[in-house]
């Protein structure tokens, strides 16, 4: 294989790489959770998202903090394989493929179901099946035109939320709902029970999701170092500031949560009441669009870390390690990422989502500790300053997370462990129970350290 197919091209700037994580993130899905958040907080959701932010700050600090050093297409991979051990980063790359490669499956399972229920003659089947291909021709087409497509329909999300909140301001101006634009009850209510709010505060900041997603981009982004930690910190306090801003209306237009008969519908309820059939329409509108663009940078995401252990060869390269000379993009990847995604015909939603919540938080508690041994370990960094930095920030990070693994369902970690199991078992294939070193690929100088 020449360079010239087998490296990524820079073509990115901040402002892309921004709004691709925002496309991953998907706002409009802080619609999604709001019925289960609204009762569990007894009408404390934006209070919730705030600290769902401060709580995912830490983890987004630690990925800041590697990708300054490891500027790689692997991301989490890269940073636990460099930054610790390439045996720990090859489990952490194999558990964080479940995150990336089964949440296209997710959105073409819900593009597909919502599509069928407004039009019930077209199968869901094929619904499916056609969202899966236009979704891979995009991804297929190259970096720069599938963040163009995502630029678009990130924009859409974010107008909705503006529609929606214009729409609640008016209504809160006419006397519908608390009947003032500005109110504490959104915020603190008397009768808070801190317990039920902490305990939504785990599901609420998978919303944040897509932040750690574009340092997959990290080969295919102009001068990361330096655009990459910027645009980590401004996805997820844009996504913060849109979940903060949807769910005070929502709860200031709409304050009787407790009428709401069922969570999964109860922001339509809301949303109806706030704009009528117009906006009702343009949320479904929208959702349909969050879907797809949520589906083309998730798989972007996952092909660059296919492409990442292909080019270490610890995954087939001819396959995985493959870059198309007329796209610049791995097409094999995003072609078994688009099988995985037909599989959403057979598969339900939770099931994926059982496995893409244990990838997630796997991957997240090893970068909070690779900050630790690269900076504050290996790199000596121990004054007061670096303490805090390095070794505080981190720590908790990584304790937060720990924590909401065991919070995850039996489901999640007999999924997530059993694909864990069937990784190091690979593992111990691929090194001679333990007698080599994975293979790791030197960003510098272009090459393959051999086992």
């Amino acid at each position: 294989m020449t360079k010239e197919t087998s490296e990524l091209k820079p073509l990115l700037n901040t402002r892309h790489i921004v709004l691709f994580g925002l496309s991953f993130m998907a706002p409009i899905t802080v619609f999604s959770t709001y019925g289960i958040a609204i009762n569990q907080t007894k009408g404390m959701v934006p209070t919730a998202y705030i600290i769902a932010l401060m709580v995912i700050l830490f983890t987004a600090y630690s990925y800041a903090k590697m990708v300054k050093v490891y500027p790689a297409t692997g991301s989490a991979y890269a940073f636990v394989q460099k930054g610790i051990n390439s045996h720990l980063g090859f489990l952490v790359g194999w558990v964080i493929l479940l995150d990336y490669m089964f949440s296209p499956m997710i959105s073409s399972l819900l593009f597909g179901t919502m599509l069928n229920a407004y039009f019930p003659k077209v199968p869901i089947e094929l619904c499916i099946v056609f969202f899966v291909v236009i979704v891979t021709i995009v991804n297929i087409l190259g970096i720069k035109i599938a963040t163009n497509v995502n630029t678009f329909l990130v924009f859409f999300q974010i107008s909705f939320i503006l529609i929606f909140s214009f729409f609640c301001i008016q209504g809160l101006i006419s006397g519908k709902g608390e009947g003032e634009l500005f109110t504490r009850e959104p915020f603190y209510s008397a009768s808070v029970d801190w317990n039920n709010i902490l305990s939504v505060v785990p599901l609420l900041c998978f919303s944040f999701l897509g932040f750690d997603a574009i340092t997959t981009l990290a080969e295919e982004t102009k001068n990361p170092k330096k655009a990459l930690p910027k645009a980590i910190f401004a996805i997820t306090l844009i996504g913060g500031l849109l979940f903060v801003i949807a769910t005070y209306f929502a709860q200031a237009i709409f304050p009787k949560f407790s009428t709401f008969q069922n969570p999964d519908t109860a922001i339509v309820d809301v949303i109806k009441y706030a704009g009528g059939n117009f906006l009702n329409s343009l949320f479904v509108s929208v959702v349909l669009t969050s879907s797809v663009s949520s589906a083309i940078a998730s798989g972007t995401s996952g092909a660059r870390i296919l492409y990442a252990m292909g080019r270490d060869n610890v995954l087939p390269k001819k396959v995985f390690g493959y870059i198309s000379l007329t796209f610049k993009t791995p097409i094999y990847n995003l072609f078994i990422i688009a099988c995985i995604a037909l599989s959403a015909i057979f598969l339900s939603i939770e099931t994926a989502t059982s496995l893409i919540n244990f990838g997630a938080l796997f991957s997240f508690m090893f970068v909070n500790i690779a900050v630790i041994v690269h900076y504050f370990i290996r790199g000596k960094q121990r004054t007061l300053r670096s303490g805090i930095f390095n070794l505080l920030i981190p720590l908790i990070g990584a304790v937060i997370i720990l924590l909401f693994i065991t919070k995850l369902n039996i489901y999640s970690l007999l999924l997530g462990g059993t694909w864990l199991l069937v990784g190091f078992i690979y593992l111990l294939y691929l090194t001679k129970m333990f007698q080599k070193r994975p293979p790791e690929f030197d960003l510098q100088n272009k090459n393959i350290s051999s086992m």
